[in-house]
């Protein structure tokens, strides 16, 4: 995941949602956009990124 401040776990995170997505039959990169996306609104509900 190409994020800087990015904790461990989300990166964990990340590896095993775009492993799952690509397990679906999904390409690569609709895995990797769809990880992201996913592991960005789960650091948005916990409060993990910052306010602008």
């Amino acid at each position: 995941m190409p994020m800087k401040g990015v904790s461990q776990k989300r990166e964990r995170q990340y590896e095993h949602i775009k492993k799952s997505e690509m397990d679906q039959g999904r390409s690569e990169e609709d895995a990797e956009r769809i990880a992201a996306a996913t592991v960005n609104k789960t650091r948005r509900e916990k409060g993990e990124t910052k306010d602008d």
